[in-house]
Parts: C-alpha cells; structure tokens; sequence
C-alpha cells in the first residue's frame, strides 16, 4: 500500500483503529493473524557437518589430514609389496584430527550460546503504545500492523509507520538511506510518488528519533519491512576476530615459522642418524615426525579457548547486569584506567522523588495553579493505573517527569483531562542545549506558552524584581547544596492575535517577560553501593570524572560526598572549559574531577583528549547526545532501564541495572579474564617449547628421539585440552583491582610470563634429558622411553600450578581454589595412565609399576620446587631493592 499518498485518516480507517484508544486485544490476536508478528528472518543455524568442515580448513588439520594420507599411501605400497605395514600410527593421527574436532566444536558451541544471549537481549526494546485508551510498553516484538506507537527523542523505530502527529520531528534513516543527515518529518501526505528518502510522513523500521515527538500508526511489521527486505536480501555478516585473538594469532604464526624451522632440522638429523639405509620407510618416519613436532611446537588451540573463554565471559558478565554487545568491550575493560561517568541513575538510585514544590502563587482552585497544568501537558511522561482501587501506580517516561506527575497527582490534578481539555499546537522537546522543555496550547480565546527547566534557564526569562530574584537564587542555591535536582517552572498568555502560527517556531518571541510560577525540588539519593564502588576504582588505579547536566553546586555537592575531589581537582561548568584551545584543554583536563551543565561536546572532547594523551576511557550515557561520546570511547557503556535506544545502539556494553557498580565488577571480570588469558598462554606456550626443544637437543646430543609422533601429537592435544581449559577458569583475585591497569600497547607475554616460560620450560627439559643420560629414576631398559614420554606428562601437570602466577608471588598460595584445575589435572593424569598401561599398540609404551609411577610423580614436584625457589629469591631481591630506595629517599 502507497500509505504515504493517503491522508493519517484514511490510512487509520483503512485499519480499523481510532487514534486516541488504540487496538484492543481481540483486534491484536486478528491483526496479528492477517499482517504477520514483527518478526524478521531468524539466523540459520549452521548444521553439526558444515561446522566439522569449516573446523577441518584449520591450517593445522590441514597438515595432519596430509601427514595421514601419506603414511597410509606408504603404508599401503609396504602392504603390497610383501613388507610390514603400520597403519596404526595413520589410525592415531585420525583419532587426533577426531580429538581436535571435537574440542573445537565443543568451544565454538559455547561461543555460539553466548551470541545466542547477546541477540535475545539486543531485541528485549520495550516500545510505547497506545492500547485500549492506555498507555503501556510492550516488547518489540509483540506490534502488530494498526498499533498506535508514541515515539520521542532517543527511540529506535521498530517497524515501518504513518505518521499522524509530529512535533519538531526529525529522524535519521542513514542505516536504510545511507543520507547521514537526520530528515524532517510531518503528517501531511505526498501528492506524488516519492523514493523511501522523499516520504516525509513516513517512519521506517532502522531508523532513529534525533528529536522531537510523533505518534505513528504500524503499517508493516517483520520481513515486510523496508528494513527486513533489505535484511533478507542480504548474506549473515562474518564474525571478526578481536585484537587479542589477532595477537595471538600473529603469536601463533612466529611459533609455526619457529616450529617449521625446528622441523626441517629434526628431519635432517633424523635422516643423517638413521642406522639403515635411506629408504621410502626411513624418509617417511622422519617425515611423520617432522609433521608432529610441528603440530607440538604450535598452540593452535589457543584462538579457540580466547573465543569460547570470551563467549563463557559474555554469559556471566550479564548475570552480573552488563551486557557486552562487542566482544572487544570484554578484552578493553580490563585496561580502562578513566571512567567519564553520568550522575543520574548511574551514581544514583533514579528514583526521583518530589520533596517540595515552591509555588509562587498558590491557589485552592487547582485549574489557577499553573505550576501543576504545566506539569501536566508539558510533559512525555504517562501515569498507568493497575487495579480497581488504584492500588498500583506504574509510570511511562523521564524519571523526573514521573515524579513531576506523580507529585501532581497527590495534589489532586488528573493529568489525563488535563491533556484533553488542552489543544496543544506546539511543543518544543527537552534537550541538554536548551535546558528547557515549552508547550503551547490554546485556551479559552487565548494561547497560554509554558515554559519548564533548570532555574537559572527559567529565571531568565521571567520578569522578577531584582530582590525576589535574589531571594529565590538564595533559596534554590540551599537545596542545590544539598545535592537536589530543581525544576522550575513558568508560562505567559498570549493573545490570538499576538501569535503567528507560521513562525510558532520562533519561541524567542514568546518566551520573555513571562510569569515565574515556582520550583519542584527533587531528591534522588546515592546508591548504596556506589561508594564502595568509586573507592574501588581509586585501589584499582582507575581515574573517576563525573559528567553531569546539574548545575555546578549540585554536582560538587555529590562530588564532595562520594569523596572524588582532592586538594589540586577541579569542579567547573561546560562554559568554562568550551573556548580553550587544544593546548589548554590538555593541560587542564587531568586536573577536572567534575563537569556540570556538561554538553554532548564537551563530553565527546573530553574522550577525545583523555584518549590523544594515551588513557583507556569508559564513558557511560543514556541520552540520544551521548551517542558520539560512547562511539568515541574505548568501551561505551549505556544504561539499560534510562538509557535510550539511541545510546544503547552505539554503545559496547550496556548496563542492565543502570548501577556504576555494575562497571566496577565488569572491570574486575575484565582484569581476571586477561589474567587467565595470560595463565593458559604461559603454560601452552612452556608445553610447546619444551616439547621442541627436548626433541631438537636430544638429536643434535645424539640421542634417540624422545618421543614418537604419536606421543607428541597425545602431550599437544591433552595439554591443549583439560589443564589448559581449566587455567582459564582460575577465580578472580581479589588483588586484581589493587593495581593499575594493563597499559593498552602492552603485549599478551608480559616480562615475567617469558621469563617464567624459558625457566620452566628449560627445568623440564633438562630433567628429561637427565633421565635420557643418567636413568637416575631407575627404569628398565624397555621402560626407559615411556618413563620419559609420562615423565614429561606429568612435569607439566605440575608446573600448571606455577602457571597459575604471574608475578614473583608464590604459585602455591590457593593452590587448591581453582576445583576444576584440580579436577581437569587429576584427569589427564588418569588418561596418561590408560594410555601408557593399556596403549602401547598405539602408543609405543609398556606398563609401569606402582613404584615408577610413584617416582615419576615424586621426581615431577621438582618443577615446582625450583620454580618456588626462584621465586623466593626474586622477593627477597625486590625486597632489597625497595629498602635501599627508601634509604636513599630518607638521605
């Protein structure tokens, strides 16, 4: 239908619904029958077998897959040809690739319900429609074609509309149009046929309100869409990987190179050592070899448990109220060291209540108090009655408006008739440039402007004496000290004549010499939790500026009681800091604690700065205006009850509880993860190494290959496996938010992480050639080579205890916290033990005694012994060294 050729009228006849009642539920369940459920095209899931082949263009299963079929095609030729063939070691690398697939696939499953999560939460959207004479918020999802939908500045239009009512409205269509500036929009209809971009009466799904207000009815929901067409049309997006998947990525590929240059020079001194001939069976064993030592050498599964550790972060980071739309937000958070927070809701409960409304001239006839009409019909917020007795009063719209409106209701007001007995011509919206929110309706042969907003905005326009001016600055600045939010409130009457209805526009006309009517003081008390939460983030070595649309004794007022101000901080005003140049700005933007009357501008330069001077900002909002700062923002943080779509739609992480305490925990979430990251990197990249290096050393020492290919390819598996996967899961310290953040070009393998790989990985090796030279463990000559292949097992089971620390700390302080380390070790130990005891076919092993493994386990603690040792001397050295520096600074 051609909706935007028709009149709004026609366009609701033609659906059968009156514009001031809306559907009803019957007519809901019918239009839902005829028009279809706003629903658009659900993602195909991929199946088990397109996923195995995704799995299987790994660069490593590649090679494995070629490794297999040329031992199999070797093999073979051996079969025919009357020799022995061994198409065991072709079985165990296929039971390898079968290992890997299926660690892969369980990882990526945990990725995949995580994403699963995040897209059922991004499409909770609550939307304000009219139903049955009521106002009420619904999900999303549940318009139908005929809903009457209330939109205002900040909404994400949902489904595609007529408009029927719009006030200074403008949209932005950029994400359907690609036209980055917003469009003007009106109810009249097109006299011609228009493209998308020209139908000036029409919303679209997509799309957002950059300003004003407007009431649409539904005419498209779903795929039928403008949106969803386009959306249908269009192939799934590929998930791109984050920065630290890319680090580990170009992490993985030095190893590869190392580990292929390592391979090519086992091969040869495989080959120049071979007591036989050179022959097709002697080339093909050392080729094998090559391709496992290769395999060892490199942590392929390190992206894998990045991605599954994220998605697994994601999914309990929004049982703690935040939840991260980007995953690069769950790697960033951990290194914020400035948070540019809002006040309202975020530090404070936002539950605004009206403590005193200060009337100028009260009156016992409620229709002459022109405070309360002004709350009334200068207002976006609605009033929603449960029960027969009123019992359950439920509010619609601006915290601040609510507590306007219910204020208005104890005084007797009934808003509803309020509006209805008022023909409004005008409305100019709330916005954080203007400070003020105007109406204007017609009135018994007259128009009446009223005029609500900050007290300073408001005196300005009225005519007061000099000394009430200065008795009322008086009494506002008392409350304001005490951290209240004050909304004063003003009209004028203006004759018919008076008034051009053409340039209603031109409020400045108007809006002088007007009548003061009064203030409402408003209290919203700090959150319980907040204080606790700021002192956190000083331990944490975190910065805290608060960005606030109060005035500045306000804000400092609140400042001074969550402690945020020191001897050389400032509280200043937006004015202050708007006409300084670059180099000024710089220089005073570290010192400013609190920004009042703070502007989108100034909060996006604040950004700007804070990042040019190399910080990792947060920065929370809920406003349409703070969508460039929260984009700008390493990590942009909306709140999920206040905040607008708008806000939400450019942020990365979005607050569900609107509490600042909710950060706190994200960052703490964010530092351990990181720090896990670095747990499981730290012992995969020493099991690599070691693993490489004791082959390599043992051939250019003379000595037989440590392991067979089989064996390398079971310690890369395992150890990619249990012990690594159960690192990652290591508690979060309570320390972690008692030091300052990682600094953002900081690489993934820190000083002490290298030097703990090379020290480790070096123990290991050498008692492992130790045993190859001396068999001080006491082995049989037929036990010799599997003692060493579960001697080595088990040495970095143990050392999984040293890789739990990052620093010089001890690695056996809460040794035993992390139960599922405990179990995953307790595991692998057992498999180690099957295999060994029962997989010799396959493994080339023979069964050990009791006593051996006794031994072995025994002989293995010696890698956290040394690893403790060094540490202790690494303490007391730093011990020293803080001494004498503190010597000197006494002298």
């Amino acid at each position: 239908m051609l909706e935007y050729k028709e009149e709004s009228y026609e366009t609701l006849k033609r659906l059968g619904v009156d514009e001031h009642v809306g559907l009803n539920k019957k007519q809901v369940i019918k239009h839902r029958e005829m028009y279809g459920a706003n629903i658009g095209i659900e993602k195909k899931k991929k199946s088990l077998t397109s996923k195995m082949i995704e799995a299987m263009k790994d660069p490593m299963i590649i090679i494995l897959l070629i490794a297999t079929g040329i031992t199999l095609v070797i093999n073979t030729i051996k079969y025919y040809n009357g020799y022995e063939a061994e198409f065991i070691e072709g079985i165990g690398i296929i039971v390898a690739i079968a290992l890997t697939l299926i660690i892969t696939l369980v990882m990526e499953g945990k990725s995949e319900k995580a994403f699963e999560l995040l897209s059922a939460m991004k499409e909770a959207i609550q939307v304000k429609v009219l139903r049955e004479g009521s106002v009420t918020l619904i999900n999303q999802r549940e318009l139908v074609v005929g809903d009457i939908v209330l939109l205002s500045t900040g909404d994400k239009v949902m489904v595609d509309g007529r408009l029927i009512e719009a006030s200074h409205l403008e949209v932005d269509e950029s994400s359907l149009t690609g036209e980055s500036l917003p469009v003007k929009k009106q109810t009249n209809k097109c006299v011609d046929e228009a493209v998308i971009a020209e139908r000036y009466n029409m919303l679209y799904s997509g799309s957002f309100i950059v300003s004003g207000m407007g009431k649409m009815v539904v005419t498209q929901v779903g795929t039928h869409t403008e949106f969803g067409k386009i959306v249908g049309a269009l192939a799934q997006p590929k998930e791109s990987n984050t920065p630290l998947q890319e680090k580990l990525g170009r992490l993985g590929k030095i190893i590869t190179l190392l580990g292929g240059i390592c391979a090519v020079i086992t091969f040869v001194l495989q080959l120049g050592m071979s007591q036989s001939p050179i022959n097709l069976e002697v080339v093909s064993e050392a080729f094998i070899s090559a391709i496992a030592l290769i395999v060892a050498a490199v942590p392929e599964g390190l992206s894998t448990i990045v991605a599954a550790s994220l998605a697994i972060n994601v999914m309990k980071l929004s049982k703690q109220n935040a939840l991260v739309k980007k995953m690069i937000a769950c790697e960033t958070i951990g290194a914020i060291n400035v948070i540019c927070s809002d006040k309202t809701g975020t530090l404070t409960e936002n539950k605004m209540t009206v403590i005193t409304l200060q009337q100028e001239t009260p009156s016992s006839n409620l229709n002459q108090n022109h405070d309360l009409i002004n709350i009334c019909i200068n207002s976006t917020a609605n009033l929603k009655i449960e029960g027969e007795a009123e019992e359950k009063l439920s509010f619609i719209g601006s915290p601040t408006e609510c507590a306007l409106l219910k204020e208005a209701k104890q005084r007797g007001m009934d808003y509803r008739s309020c509006r209805a007995n008022a023909e409004v011509i005008y409305t100019e919206p709330f916005s954080s440039e203007v400070k003020k929110m105007t109406t204007i309706v017609e009135h018994e042969g007259n128009y009446i402007v009223y005029t609500k907003g900050s007290p300073e905005k408001i005196l300005m326009l009225c005519d007061l004496e000099a000394s009430r001016k200065k008795e009322l600055e008086a009494l506002m600045y008392g409350y304001q000290k005490k951290a209240c939010r004050l909304i004063a409130f003003c009209h004028k009457i203006v004759a018919l004549e008076e008034l051009n209805r053409e340039d209603i526009e031109n409020l400045a006309s108007y809006e002088k010499h007007m009548i003061y009517d009064g203030f409402a003081v408003i209290t919203d008390p700090l959150r319980k939790e907040t204080y606790d939460a700021v002192l956190s983030c000083k331990e944490a070595g975190i910065e805290f500026k608060m960005l606030t649309g109060d005035n500045v004794v306000t804000a400092g007022a609140i400042a001074k009681e969550l402690d945020i101000i020191g001897p050389e901080d400032k509280v200043v005003e937006a004015r202050e800091l708007e006409n300084l140049d670059d180099e000024s700005f710089r220089k005073i933007i570290p010192h400013v604690r609190v920004i009042a009357r703070s502007t989108p501008l100034i909060k996006m330069r604040v950004v700007e700065t804070l990042k040019s001077m190399g910080s990792v900002v947060a920065v929370t909002g809920d406003g349409i205006n703070d969508a460039p700062a929260l984009k700008r923002a390493d990590v942009g943080i909306a709140m999920g009850i206040s905040g607008t779509e708008v806000s939400k739609e450019a942020s990365d992480m979005i607050l569900l509880d609107d509490s600042f305490s909710t950060i706190t925990k994200a960052i703490e979430w964010g530092r351990g993860l990181y720090d896990n990251f670095q747990r499981f990197i730290q012992f995969q990249l020493t099991v690599n190494i070691s693993a490489v290096a004791l082959v390599v050393i043992s051939l250019l020492m003379g000595l037989k290959a440590p392991f067979t290919a089989l064996q390398l390819l079971w310690i890369n598996i395992v150890m990619d496996g249990p012990p690594a996967l159960t690192l990652g899961l290591e508690p979060i310290s309570s320390e972690v938010m008692k030091r300052s953040p990682v600094e953002r070009k900081a690489s993934i393998v820190s000083k002490e992480m290298l030097k703990s790989i090379l020290r480790n990985g070096a123990i290991i090796s050498i008692l492992c050639l130790l045993q190859s030279h001396f068999n001080f463990l006491g082995a049989l000559e037929q036990e010799c080579a599997t003692v060493i292949f579960s001697f080595f097992m088990v040495c970095h089971l143990f050392n999984a205890f040293n890789s739990k620390k990052l620093t010089s700390e001890s690695g056996l302080k809460h040794a035993f916290k992390n139960k599922q380390l405990l179990g995953g070790l307790l595991l692998t130990f057992i498999l180690q033990v099957i295999i060994t005891q029962y997989g010799g076919a396959i493994f080339n092993t023979v069964p050990l005694s009791m006593s051996m493994w006794l031994k072995i386990l025994g002989t293995a603690m010696l890698v956290i012994v040394f690893d403790e040792i060094y540490r202790w001397i690494e303490r007391c050295l730093s011990k020293k060294n803080n001494n004498n520096k503190r010597i000197r600074l006494i002298y």
